[in-house]
């Protein structure tokens, strides 16, 4: 027999009981489709979280107080303590010359008024370079100028959000608006930057010079002079990160005059390290959605193989017929492979569809949950239906091949 006749062969058999055909490869059209759509769900969300971390900086280092205790000896939070100043600023920029970008900050939050209208919302005393650190651009209007800084000039740059809760659709540059009980210039709007990586809304925020936050946004704090309270800095060669960061945190002992064995009063972030982490976590969930899927398709690969296993039975004597006018063994074993990839491929085919539809269902009404269709998962999952008949459909095929012709004729 060709491959033709084999062919022929298998599709006149399986069309003699289409039911029980399709209902054998419903496994593999689940198995195929689940695979389709959870890799793509997994993969979808990967690319966002990447998209969101990149934000964050894969090239920073984040410098804060580290947590110490009162006189008292209570245990107080990293934020009670103000360990880093100006003068550590100057030293980093100075001494460590991989340092491209560098800015303290202070922060708090603050009612803003405008008009009738107000909105509670955080804000950020800044030095220059803090707009490049984080990646903030200028949407309307214009961004500080030395002055600004070295004068305590009461100036601030909105967030998208904080823009909108004011303005509605204006700009609001130029407008006064009321922090606290000081009135500012808005100077300019920044473009938006959406959700965090960790939820929260990043244009939900008020920037002004460091020393106009100091001033007149913190009020009778007391802060030691020249204090921040966190530091943040960028390398141009991610490659030099964590030389960088042993770098940092030397000068700043010795800056801070902690002796051996003593614990640091300060606790540098790797925002890098953070990165690598969730993409880990991401890429594990992504594995752990394909294997739950991947479960569903070896079950209806055994299905495919139990149903086989029936058919050989039910046609023994077909199979003796067969035989005794010529064929052989591997006649027959082609025959019944053959009858197996029919079912699995044809399930693969309908799989594929099914969940390339799914898909683009799935990410059409649930926009939170992202999509990446991938043509190597496609193609993967071909071959995996491919497989699946060969696999499940040989032993069955097999069986077939070896029975015995006259004992096989002899069956009712």
């Amino acid at each position: 027999m060709n491959f033709l006749d084999v062919l022929r062969t298998a599709i006149f058999a399986l069309r003699g009981n289409w039911m029980r055909s399709a209902l054998t490869s419903l496994g593999v059209i689940i198995g195929i489709a689940a695979v389709i759509v959870m890799v793509s769900v997994g993969q979808g969300t990967q690319a966002e979280i990447d998209r969101q971390l990149s934000g964050l900086g894969a090239q920073k280092l984040d410098i804060g107080p580290s947590a110490g205790r009162s006189p008292g000896g209570a245990r107080m939070s990293a934020s009670s303590f103000f360990t880093l100043n100006e003068g550590d600023i100057d030293a980093i920029r100075q001494e460590i010359p991989e340092v491209q970008y560098i800015s303290g900050s202070l922060r708090g939050s603050s009612q803003v008024v405008y008009a009738e209208r107000n909105w509670n919302s955080s804000w950020r005393g800044v030095q220059p370079d803090f707009l490049e650190i984080n990646g903030w651009t200028i949407a309307n209007g214009s961004g500080f100028e030395p002055q600004h800084f070295t004068g305590a000039e009461r100036v601030v740059l909105l967030g998208e959000t904080v823009r909108r809760e004011l303005f509605g659709e204006a700009s609001g540059v130029g407008e006064q608006v009321r922090i606290g009980r000081t009135i500012f210039t808005v100077l300019g709007t920044l473009d938006s930057k959406g959700l965090s990586g960790f939820g929260s809304d990043q244009d939900e925020i008020l920037i002004v010079p460091l020393d106009t936050a100091r001033r007149r946004l913190m009020g009778a704090m007391g802060l030691p002079a020249g204090a921040v309270m966190d530091v943040s800095l960028t390398v141009a060669d991610a490659g030099d990160l964590g030389y960088v960061q042993s770098e940092v945190e030397s000068l700043l002992r010795q800056r801070h005059r902690i002796g051996p064995g003593e614990p640091d009063d300060f606790q540098v972030r790797n925002v890098s390290q953070l990165v690598a982490t969730r993409n880990q976590t991401t890429r594990q969930m992504s594995w752990l959605l394909g294997a739950v899927a991947t479960i569903s398709l070896i079950v209806g690969g055994i299905g495919i193989m139990n149903i086989m296993l029936v058919s050989v039975t039910e046609r023994i004597r077909e199979i003796g017929l067969r035989m005794a006018v010529g064929a052989g063994p591997s006649d027959i074993r082609r025959q019944f492979l053959a009858e197996a990839m029919l079912l699995s491929l044809g399930g693969g085919v309908l799989g594929i569809a099914l969940g390339v539809i799914g898909a683009l269902l799935v990410g059409h009404y649930n926009s939170e949950l992202p999509i990446q269709l991938n043509g190597n998962v496609v193609a993967l999952a071909a071959g995996f239906s491919v497989a699946t008949g060969l696999f499940f459909g040989y032993y069955p095929a097999r069986k077939a091949s070896e029975l015995d012709p006259i004992e096989a004729l002899r069956q009712q």
